[in-house]
């Protein structure tokens, strides 16, 4: 694990000078997520020619993805899952067009990145809705059946153990009355949802702003517009505001609650948020300067990613709780459903201690 004094992992390692080390000292100042990767090389490529490629790609799977999901979206295709596909695709690019445009803000004309960028952030947001519900409504079904499914069986000769057993039996038992009308419940609320984010989506995709948008994007698959004087820059103005990303995502870190702290404390979750979002505008950086993702933090955004959902799901089961003239059994199912996914939360929170690649700043009063 790296410190943050250490080379930054959006910084492309120099070569060694001749004779001025061994091998071994130029691997020690390589970082670890980054040994043996081809990356760019600042000092040789201009600014345009580092990222403007990268948008210009981007947006190519941006129309790509766009043109997939208009055929596996037509009445004559029964394709569900490859429209699912397609609209996943269209998230990724539009997010990582919106990141770069955001990080790399200064290179770029200002005024045509920040109208850009905001529309792409309405897009992904209303195409992720609707996967959203349905991936929650999911999750908390089978977080029901496993909680309220049937006991394991305890130890033979254990008195203490087999009273346990009978004491986590009889709570199964008062679960299991409330958690069919819980899921019910549940189903009701999610399934709403997702077909009024399903149909907001259509009407997107249909609405003179998203074609606006895909224009814009068509012309970046193109052209992509350059502040002026940037064009005979090197590559090396991108390394700042991609250091500048990095430093963002380890302060946050750094402020993240301990881990000691009570899961049940909502008021957490937004610093756990906030990172998240910047670790996603740190890794789109890392691809822009270094022409690659960064393996290191593959593990701990998936963390993060299950800690988010793991939040909007205990928010899912405690709206539900307040419905009212609910029946005592149902709301009982549901406080426990909350109870659960809190406790996700705080899993998810362990996991990303364990797989930041940094040895700072998880240990923070």
């Amino acid at each position: 694990m790296r410190r943050p004094d250490q080379q930054t992992t959006t910084r492309p390692p120099s070569d060694p000078a001749p004779g001025g080390g061994s091998g071994a000292d130029a691997t020690a100042e390589t970082p670890p997520d980054k040994a043996g990767e081809q990356g760019h090389t600042a000092g040789d490529l201009t600014t345009e020619a580092v990222l403007a490629p990268y948008l210009r790609g981007q947006a190519a799977d941006f129309l790509r993805s766009l043109r997939l999901h208009h055929e596996h979206s037509s009445p004559a295709e029964s394709g569900g899952h490859d429209a699912a596909a397609a609209t996943r695709a269209l998230r990724r690019a539009a997010r990582r067009i919106s990141g770069s445009l955001h990080t790399f803000r200064a290179a770029l004309d200002p005024h045509w990145a920040d109208q850009l960028r905001a529309e792409l952030a309405w897009l992904s947001g209303v195409l992720a809705r609707e996967h959203a519900y349905a991936g929650r409504l999911t999750r908390l079904v089978e977080a029901l059946h496993q909680l309220s499914g049937p006991a394991l069986p305890a130890a033979r000769g254990a008195r203490a153990a087999g009273e346990a057993a009978a004491s986590d039996a009889q709570g199964r038992a008062a679960l299991g009355v409330g958690a069919a009308r819980a899921g019910a419940l549940l189903e009701r609320r999610l399934t709403l949802a997702r077909t009024r984010s399903h149909s907001a989506a259509l009407q997107a995709l249909g609405s003179s702003r998203f074609h606006a948008v895909a224009d814009a994007v068509a012309l970046l698959a193109s052209d992509v517009p350059l502040a002026p004087g940037t064009t005979g820059r090197t590559a090396e103005a991108l390394l700042e505001p991609a250091e500048r990303a990095e430093q963002r995502l380890l302060a946050a870190v750094a402020a993240l609650p301990p881990a000691d702290s009570e899961p049940y404390n909502e008021a957490q979750d937004a610093a756990w948020h906030q990172a998240r979002l910047l670790l996603r505008l740190h890794r789109y950086a890392h691809e822009v300067v270094l022409g690659a993702a960064a393996p290191a933090l593959a593990s701990c955004g998936h963390a993060l990613d299950l800690h988010r959902d793991a939040v909007e799901a205990a928010a899912a089961a405690a709206a539900a709780a307040r419905t009212p003239r609910i029946a005592p059994a149902t709301a009982y199912a549901l406080g426990v459903l909350h109870a659960d996914q809190r406790h996700e939360v705080e899993a998810a929170r362990a996991v990303f201690r364990e797989t930041w690649p940094y040895a700072t700043a998880l240990t923070a009063p």
